[in-house]
């Protein structure tokens, strides 16, 4: 199944993604305000029951918003693959981590937007991991049992304030996208088998596989988890792969006018048209490029 929260009629909602466009589940479960609250019910949703439906929206109807609006918690694993850590002589073996804040999300489609105050916003297409269940101290065998569903995520970062800490370049409004659906761990045959590919206006900037990451996702909830109890709706991102801007020769930064893609195989395609923090509107291909794929 395919998750999702979004904007209709001024109203904020979640919903399932079919083919041919969204089916609105809050009448089904009133209860739930939002995708998060829904997670609790996940367990009682069944694809079956809504074979034939109408849909309530088509795709160019709604504004996709980042898919868990509101998390209580967005963990980043940052130095995850082979290639990154190559490109940033990074030689720690424990897993870096930061956080990002809710406000720093946008949706698919949505404008990322780039800080006039930056010369340096880079890319980073990631897998992000959606909690389903309440967890603390899991063991690693038990782990994926605690995730709700993946999704694609683009880490944009502001390189000239991501100094010896991280929080700085990762939390500026609107530079995270998020989207543009959960996808259930039924659909998923191995999320440690997923090709990722990040494209900059058409160009592949950086390709992998989540089997090239250091830290595993069941190493990940594991290791965050003894920290820090997990709960429905939180986020974790799995890290980046090389290719950075940064670390090319010369260096590429994401410009007002780009279009950067986060591309995961079984999960799809999240777009975010780059913007000027001068500016907040949505992308005008919102239909070419919506379709469940």
């Amino acid at each position: 199944m395919k998750l999702l929260s979004f904007i209709a009629n001024g109203r904020e909602k979640y919903g399932l993604a079919v083919q041919d466009g969204i089916i609105d589940l809050q009448p089904f479960f009133p209860q739930h305000s939002d995708l998060r609250s829904f997670l609790s019910s996940i367990h009682q949703l069944d694809n079956r029951t809504f074979i034939g439906k109408k849909t309530d929206y088509r795709f160019d109807e709604v504004t996709f918003l980042p898919v868990i609006t509101y998390p209580n918690k967005i963990i980043c694993a940052g130095m995850n693959y082979s290639e990154k850590r190559a490109e940033f002589n990074e030689v720690d073996p424990d897993p870096t981590l930061f956080i990002r804040f809710a406000d720093s999300q946008t949706g698919h489609l949505c404008g990322l937007r780039k800080p006039s105050r930056s010369n340096e916003f880079d890319y980073e297409g990631e897998l992000a991991l959606i909690i389903g269940r309440h967890g603390s101290h899991i063991p690693k065998e038990d782990a994926y049992r605690y995730i709700a569903g993946y999704s694609c995520y683009m880490d944009g970062s502001v390189r000239d304030w991501q100094h010896t800490w991280f929080t700085a370049g990762k939390n500026w409004p609107a530079t995270g996208g998020f989207g543009p659906w959960l996808v259930t761990p039924d659909e998923i045959p191995d999320p440690q088998d997923l090709a990722i590919i990040t494209r900059l206006n058409g160009r592949e900037v950086q390709r992998d596989n989540t089997r090239s990451m250091i830290h595993p996702i069941d190493e990940l909830i594991a290791y965050i988890s003894t920290f820090s109890a997990l709960s429905p709706g939180d986020v974790i991102l799995t890290g980046s792969p090389g290719g950075v801007g940064k670390k090319r020769t010369p260096p590429l930064f994401m410009q007002p006018g780009d279009v950067v893609e986060v591309e995961i195989s079984h999960i799809g395609n999240l777009i975010n048209p780059v913007i000027s923090d001068e500016r907040d509107e949505q992308y005008s291909g919102v239909t070419a490029f919506s379709r469940v794929s």
